[in-house]
């Protein structure tokens, strides 16, 4: 499990996150909202230390880094390998193709976590990151395009090639950091559904997301971050029902 205990995070004047404490449950789906300039990104990529925070505990399992810290290469190794992310943009290599674009980053960690990948696999680090990267795209109801390149896949496309390369190192925590916002409302329900799918299949999620109705619908638990701080953290239903004048100003942005 991974959890922050009194975590802060200011870039510059400006204090992005003040002493947020929380847990992320494994097998659960969590969902963060909020206004734009809450601290919703920010404490998505302090879960992986893509951004270190400036004080308080972020445990993974039974490791604890208290901040401030000077990180070593295991700190962050351990983070990266309880977490991937996947960001607005898809950042796809446009002259590799779909496979390849999944199977590049598995090949040198199949060579550290080999024991650690699911499924029946075997051969070398090539071809099971072969694989293992079509069996994600399967996954991710792409399994006809892996000859394909990026510039022939619609952006939805190229957001579930994300998602898929995310997967396909079996992290145990998937952060999706507004995974939609670069989609137009058609392409972004596809990329909606396969999240929902990999969700229901017990992968661990924390989302960032502006989608309400996305949230509701994939949200085991729902986190509300407003100018740093958490205003709620429980269950969809609570949220959605509160009458909580701040969070009921925010639903009415969505008219909810």
């Amino acid at each position: 499990m991974i959890s922050v205990s009194n975590i802060t995070k200011a870039f510059g004047t400006v204090q992005a996150l003040r002493g947020v404490s929380t847990e992320f449950p494994e097998r659960n789906t969590t969902v963060i909202v909020g206004p734009s300039g809450s601290g919703k990104s920010t404490l998505l990529r302090c879960l992986n230390l893509l951004e270190v925070p400036d004080s308080g505990t972020l445990t993974i399992d039974d490791a604890a880094l208290t901040f401030p810290a000077r990180l070593s290469r295991a700190d962050r190794a351990q983070a990266a390998d309880a977490s991937t992310m996947v960001f607005q943009s898809f950042n796809l290599f446009p002259h590799l193709t779909v496979r390849d674009n999944v199977a590049l980053a598995l090949r040198q960690y199949i060579r550290r976590n080999r024991d650690a990948l699911v499924g029946d696999v075997t051969g070398s680090a090539t071809e099971l990151a072969q694989q293992i990267a079509q069996d994600r795209l399967e996954q991710v109801g792409l399994a006809d395009k892996g000859d394909a390149y990026p510039s022939q896949l619609s952006g939805g496309q190229q957001q579930r090639v994300a998602i898929a390369r995310a997967l396909a190192v079996s992290p145990t925590y998937l952060l999706c950091d507004e995974p939609t916002s670069a989609l137009d409302p058609e392409l972004a329900v596809e990329v909606s559904r396969v999240l929902i799918d990999v969700a229901r299949s017990g992968q661990s999620l924390v989302i960032v997301t502006h989608d309400l109705a996305f949230a509701r619908r994939v949200a085991d638990r729902l986190i509300f971050l407003d100018e740093g701080v958490i205003g709620y953290d429980g269950e969809p239903s609570g949220f959605f029902g509160s009458t909580d004048p701040r969070i009921r100003d925010f639903l009415a942005i969505f008219e909810i």
